[in-house]
């Protein structure tokens, strides 16, 4: 039994590939007979920054367990994200939940990170490092994580595209302009 307990403890240790970023502490307060219990709520975005991001919420009497319930809720809701090049997203696309509204596109190498807020920690863990983002309608962080989160899911690369096409990545990408510089000549 002992054997077990430490190989699980150590299975934890060997995933410090994650790293995680606090978007939001929220106090909350319950009033009581005695007076008001007050409460933490943390918003947390968990990624290996190449590909892969998760976010988790998490709720306790103290501000540091509200953040690892968050933490161990990201890293089991974790998601992976094609990326083209390894820098930025392959297509402009759009995220929805609720009122919270956002617009994601590519951008050329050495534009950053052009995002507001929470969007910025996502892509972040993510491992982007050109976009171009904008959050409309909802201001409120977790509406903008599900809405960042639901755009990236339906993120597709060429080569997902071709097989679930069952054609070749060749004929899904767009003809170079190499043809018409040989026909000017």
């Amino acid at each position: 039994m002992a054997r077990d307990n430490n190989r699980r403890g150590r299975d934890r240790d060997e995933t410090p590939e994650f790293a995680d970023r606090l978007v939001a502490i929220n106090r909350v307060s319950k009033t009581v007979k005695g007076g008001k219990r007050f409460g933490f709520a943390a918003l947390v975005v968990v990624g290996d920054q190449k590909g892969r991001v998760g976010f988790g919420k998490g709720k306790a009497k103290e501000v540091p367990e509200a953040i690892r319930k968050a933490t161990e809720q990201a890293k089991r809701q974790i998601i992976r994200v094609p990326l083209r090049e390894g820098r930025t997203l392959h297509h402009d696309v759009n995220g929805r939940h609720g009122a919270g509204k956002v617009v994601m596109r590519t951008a050329p190498q050495g534009t950053g990170i052009i995002a507001g807020g929470p969007m910025r920690a996502v892509f972040e863990m993510l491992g982007v490092q050109d976009v171009v983002s904008k959050s409309i309608g909802s201001a409120n962080p977790y509406n903008m994580i599900r809405a960042t989160m639901d755009g990236l899911a339906k993120e597709a690369s060429p080569r997902n595209v071709a097989q679930r096409r069952g054609k070749k990545v060749s004929d899904i990408l767009p003809k170079t302009d190499a043809a018409p510089a040989a026909t000017e000549a």
